[in-house]
């Protein structure tokens, strides 16, 4: 547990663990009381509820601006797509003219031009990829991927079984379950 940086909160630090901590230190004290836990879980549960609280405003807050401006960003969002359409149609209508030398032009207020796409495989017209593997078995084999792994999934299913747990050690496998600490505070419905 990391020590918090609130004034208020240092405090209590220093009074759980009795004395200030460094930056780096991480151990508490071991002799935690029955009192000492209840306020910490007290202090927890105030906090969460607070965070729950205050995200909730951002949240309105937030659902507020966008709101007000969803509006205007439509009709911009619908100006660019407009723009965008006729200015792709013109350059696409004069692409030898304008882009004989190079791949993009300069205006007042931008540049424009085509840009290559990264490479992709597609099929050709009457083929389909179970074909062209089947081709690709007969003369080019070496561009087939055949994948070997372990199916950890079905190991973890079957852990249990008679045939299975015994030979999950043999084979160098365990199964390991982590267990971890958990708050859960009482939320206020």
């Amino acid at each position: 547990m990391g020590l918090l940086k609130c004034p208020e909160q240092r405090r209590w630090n220093e009074q759980i663990t009795g004395k200030m901590r460094s930056r780096n230190a991480k151990k508490i004290k071991d002799n935690i009381t029955t009192t000492q836990f209840e306020e910490a879980m007290v202090r927890y549960a105030v906090a969460e509820c607070r965070e729950m609280e205050i995200n909730k405003m951002i949240e309105a807050e937030v659902d507020d601006v966008l709101q007000k401006y969803q509006s205007e960003l439509v009709c911009l969002a619908q100006g660019k797509n407009t723009a965008f359409e006729i200015a792709h149609a013109y350059c696409l209508n004069n692409k030898e003219k304008l882009f004989g030398k190079r791949r993009s032009i300069a205006t007042l207020h931008g540049i424009a031009g085509f840009r290559l796409g990264t490479p992709r495989l597609k099929t050709a017209k009457g083929s389909n990829w179970s074909t062209v593997l089947s081709e690709l078995k007969k003369k080019l084999p070496e561009y087939i991927r055949t994948a070997e792994e372990p199916a950890k999934d079905k190991l973890l299913a079957d852990r249990l079984k008679e045939n299975v747990a015994p030979q999950l050690f043999e084979i160098g496998v365990q199964v390991i379950q982590d267990e971890l600490f958990y708050i859960e505070t009482k939320k206020a419905a």
